[in-house]
């Protein structure tokens, strides 16, 4: 027997949910959809799983023949099986979320898939039920980072409180007194002060900053309560 007597079959997919920092806003990396249905309409990273692979293997092999990005950091976050989802064949989906740097990775997006990069804002309208994908993908974000400091793999090695303060307002959609915000984060232990300044925003310039990697995976709770009551900003 090769096959399961009387059982109905089904595809297996992925689709990925990208998130960018660009030291001011949050995005989403979106692709055009190259075939029906919804073909040329606005899309997360996805595919299908092929016969060789394991949901992990097939989510970066995707992100890397789309968009041409690997090594960034990747989790699952769901699967989602409404039979209905998919209006052609009953496709079962498993959905992943990644952070990376921008603008570190900015020149190697491929062109031929018509990456773009959209505030978290401003999206457009997106297949099936990604847009379901996309506010869970949001919701498991702030919870992580009301826990621990996952959120710096969305910026540059170097870096400014403020820049790490805008990032935080982005993904918690609300706004961070600045006194306070440094106070916090400084005490973590998690931040080594450079001596260059970053002078781009003002005269006077801010200090850049790298996160100490030994008190970070040493001390990987340091961040918990860093957000000021983060529950009533998850949802």
């Amino acid at each position: 027997m090769n096959r399961y007597y009387k059982q109905s079959r089904g595809l297996n997919a992925v689709d990925c949910i990208i998130f960018g920092f660009d030291g001011e806003n949050l995005k989403i990396l979106l692709i055009k959809r190259g075939f029906e249905p919804e073909k040329g309409k606005w899309s997360l990273m996805g595919g299908f799983v092929q016969e060789n692979e394991n949901l992990d293997q097939a989510s970066n092999r995707i992100l890397k023949q789309l968009t041409g990005l690997d090594g960034m950091y990747l989790e699952q976050l769901h699967t989602f099986s409404d039979p209905a989802r998919d209006p052609i064949e009953r496709t079962i989906s498993t959905a992943y979320f990644a952070l990376i740097d921008l603008n570190k990775y900015e020149k190697q997006i491929s062109t031929e898939y018509h990456a773009e990069w959209f505030a978290l804002k401003r999206l457009p309208k997106l297949i099936f039920d990604q847009q379901e994908m996309v506010e869970m993908a949001k919701r498991r974000l702030r919870y992580k980072a009301a826990l621990h400091p996952i959120m710096f793999e969305l910026l540059p090695s170097r870096f400014t409180i403020p820049q790490l303060q805008n990032l935080y307002e982005s993904v918690y959609n609300t706004t961070i007194d600045k006194r306070n915000f440094s106070k916090r984060v400084l005490a973590t232990g998690l931040l080594i002060k450079q001596d260059e300044k970053d002078k781009s925003g003002s005269k006077r310039g801010a200090f850049y900053y790298q996160l100490n990697m030994q008190n970070y995976y040493a001390n990987f709770q340091s961040f918990l309560n860093f957000i000021p009551n983060p529950t009533h900003l998850i949802f």
